[in-house]
Formats: C-alpha cells, sequence, structure tokens
C-alpha cells in the first residue's frame, strides 16, 4: 500500500469514527445523561467545532517541524485514551471536559487533507478535490449508520470505544508507513535558505498579498455558507422523525435519509470527472449555490417523498459548492502554504459552523424545525450575494488570477 491510498484510508476511518454521533446528539445526551435541551445541543456542536478550530492551526504549524506520520503516531494515542475515557464518563461536566481534550489531538488529522494535495498536480486537483468529498459523504454515511445501530441496540456510550478502536488502527497504520517508508521525524519540504527569502522579488512579494487577499474574501464566503448549510444538520433527524411513524422513523432509517446527500456525492464525483473541464469554478458555484437554495425549501414540506427529494437535490448543490471552493483555494494556493492556508479557510469556516449551532438551537425552541430550512436558504441567498460580488468575472480578475497561477506552477517535492 503506497502512501497516497493509506492516507486515504485513514481519512475513511477517521471520518466514519468521528460522524457516528453527528445526526444523533439529541438522542446521545437524553439516552446516556438523562438531558434533553435543544440548546444543549448546539452549544455543545459550537463548543466542538470551537475546540478544533483553534487546535487545527496550531497543529499545522507543529507540522512544519515535525512530519505528519511522526505527529499522528502521538496524537491519535492520545485520542485513544481519551476516548475510553469518555466511555467511563459518569457526569455531563466530564465529559464535556474529557471529549473536547479528546478533539484537540483529533484536530490533527485534518493535516492529512493538504498533505495528499501536496502529493498532486494542480491539474488533478478537481478530481482529488471530489474525491475526498465522496469520501467524507460516505464516511458519514457509515458513521450515521453505526451510530443510528449503537444507539438502537447498544449503550451509546459505546460509540466512544469505537472511537478508541479507529484511533488505534490508525496509530498502526501510521507505524507502518513510517517503518516501511523509513520516513524521518522532520519535514521534509524544500524550503528557501535565508539569503534567498532576502532576495524575493517585488512581484513575489505582490503575489503573496494577491493570495493573502484571495484567502480571506474565499474565507468570508465559507463562513457564510457552511454558517447555512449547518442549520438543519442538528435536527434533521428530530425533523424527520416528528413527521414519520414506524419503521420510517426508526435510527437506522432516519440515519440512511440523513446520509443521502453521501450518495448523491457519488454521482457528483463521476459528473465532475467526466465534465471537469467544462465549466468555470465561477459558474459551478452560482448555480450549486442557488440549487441548493432550492433544495432546503423543498426540505421544509414534512412530507416523507417531497423532503427525500430536497434531500437530493440539496445534496447535490452542496457537493458542488464545497468541491469548487477547495479548488480555488488550492488553485490558488502554493504548495509549501497549502497546511497554513487550508487552516484559515478552515478556520472561517468553523466560525459559521460555531454561529449556526448557536443560532440553531433557539431557532427550534421559539420557532419550529421548518424554521431551519427557510433561514438556512436565505444564508444561502446572501452567500450567493457576496460571492458574486466578490469573485465575479473580469478582465482584469482573471489576468491576475493567471499571474498568481503561473507562480504557483512550480513544483514541490515531498519525501513518501
Amino acid at each position: 500500500m503506497n502512501l497516497k491510498s493509506s492516507l486515504i484510508l485513514l481519512t475513511i476511518v477517521s471520518v466514519i469514527a468521528d460522524t457516528m454521533l453527528l445526526p444523533f446528539y439529541p438522542q446521545f445526551f437524553q439516552q446516556a445523561f438523562h438531558y434533553d435541551n435543544p440548546q444543549h445541543v448546539g452549544f455543545y456542536i459550537a463548543a466542538c467545532c470551537f475546540t478544533v478550530m483553534c487546535a487545527f492551526p496550531l497543529w499545522a504549524k507543529v507540522a512544519k517541524r515535525i512530519h505528519e506520520l511522526h505527529l499522528w503516531v502521538i496524537t491519535q494515542i492520545i485520542a485513544c485514551v481519551l476516548g475510553i475515557a469518555c466511555f467511563y464518563s459518569s457526569s455531563l461536566v466530564e465529559f464535556w471536559l474529557l471529549s473536547q481534550t479528546m478533539l484537540v489531538f483529533k484536530a490533527s488529522y485534518l493535516l492529512i487533507y493538504p498533505f495528499v494535495m501536496r502529493l498532486e498536480e494542480k491539474d488533478k486537483h478537481l478530481g482529488m478535490v471530489g474525491l475526498f468529498s465522496v469520501l467524507m459523504h460516505f464516511g458519514a454515511i457509515g458513521g450515521a449508520v453505526i451510530g443510528g445501530y449503537v444507539l438502537q441496540f447498544f449503550n451509546p456510550k459505546d460509540i466512544y470505544l469505537i472511537m478508541a478502536a479507529s484511533d488505534a488502527l490508525q496509530v498502526l497504520v501510521c507505524l507502518y508507513l513510517i517503518l516501511s517508508l523509513k520516513i524521518h521525524w522532520q519535514p521534509a519540504f524544500n524550503t528557501e535558505s535565508a539569503s534567498e527569502a532576502v532576495t524575493k522579488s517585488a512581484t513575489q512579494s505582490t503575489t503573496e498579498q494577491n493570495i493573502n487577499r484571495f484567502i480571506f474574501k474565499l474565507g468570508i464566503v465559507t463562513a457564510l455558507f457552511y454558517f447555512s448549510a449547518f442549520l438543519i444538520r442538528p435536527f434533521f433527524t428530530r425533523y424527520w422523525q416528528s413527521f414519520n411513524e414506524l419503521l420510517l422513523a426508526s435510527d437506522l432509517a432516519t440515519g440512511f435519509v440523513y446520509s443521502i446527500p453521501g450518495w448523491i456525492a457519488l454521482l457528483g464525483l463521476w459528473v465532475n470527472h467526466k465534465y471537469q473541464h467544462k465549466r468555470s469554478s465561477f459558474q459551478v458555484l452560482i448555480n450549486a449555490m442557488l440549487l441548493g437554495l432550492v433544495g432546503l425549501l423543498i426540505q421544509s414540506a414534512e412530507q416523507t417523498a417531497i423532503v427525500i427529494l430536497g434531500r437530493c437535490v440539496f445534496g447535490w448543490a452542496l457537493f458542488q459548492a464545497t468541491v469548487r471552493m477547495e479548488v480555488l483555494l488550492f488553485e490558488i494556493s502554493v504548495p509549501e502554504r497549502y497546511g497554513s492556508d487550508f487552516s484559515k479557510v478552515h478556520f472561517m469556516q468553523n466560525l459559521g459552523i460555531i454561529a449556526s449551532s448557536f443560532a440553531v438551537g433557539s431557532i427550534v425552541s421559539q420557532l419550529s424545525y421548518q424554521w431551519t430550512f427557510y433561514l438556512a436558504a436565505t444564508g444561502f441567498l446572501l452567500t450567493l450575494s457576496v460571492f458574486y460580488i466578490s469573485f465575479k468575472p473580469s478582465a482584469e480578475s482573471k489576468a491576475s488570477a493567471a499571474e498568481i497561477q503561473d507562480h504557483t506552477e512550480r513544483p514541490l517535492e515531498v519525501t513518501q
């Protein structure tokens, strides 16, 4: 098994393990701690996002001095121990402290994505970003199915034993790669010497400023987009169960409906592979946001067949939008900045998710489940407007992008 395949395997394992509870936090807290409060669920998800958001940039800095594989061995051993501690936690406060500390170390695994992108040529980024998006979706499918099964037939805290087992598996894979590929603990970038850094040209400095400006604007759009998309996630399972009965309202069936966007993402991966050069990312993003708005409104219908249709439409839009936003990021950034630039956009993404998590509890408590869809659709409309104003095509912006692209074409060697 080569390095890239192993990293993809690690991604699948980590996503499945870490998304098992995502659709079921309301049910988990009710069953494990006898606490049923919609606002608490929103606060907990916001805290999770805040923890990861703050920890990831720190790991990106550490990875400049310690190779990612060596770093993951340490962080996942600690995460494994903390996962077992979560299983034995006896109070809600104890669970909060242990689970948030665990997430600090799990955040290091977000470095897999920019690491793999460094191994790919820029003309293959669309396919790789699409592949990772599908892996995320299918990992969420597996996580939702396993999470629903455990909640329905076992102790809900057993999920944390499964998480710990996945961490142990990831440690073994990392150790295998380190030994078989003889990877040194120090990263192997081709970095500039001090004298070369001092003699950077004015053109290169301007390019750096252009990249930073672009990352900032993309971060704003990403924050708005994820704020809107995540408004419907925490309580979608409760919403579905509110108007369905018997088998359709079971945790297993609910988990499957929740994961429909993952199945749609597989179709999206095939379409992008076949038609990847037909349309610009700008055009795809505009269309995806409009379609996502429609999909959100369809899901508010409270009718089984119509909601499933809405999940399909929304899933297609969500896949295309998230893929193209990340393609834009890696098109403009340079390989040695992938980790840091991705962490900046990821920071803004999590700001949106945190704001969404705080808002959704109040929305459900004071209004209804349906209002999450209405407000998410409004958020998509706002995101579309900001994106169009910030990135509308013009001769000047295209020339600037071409200049940046020419600068970012230089190769980067990575020890494999």
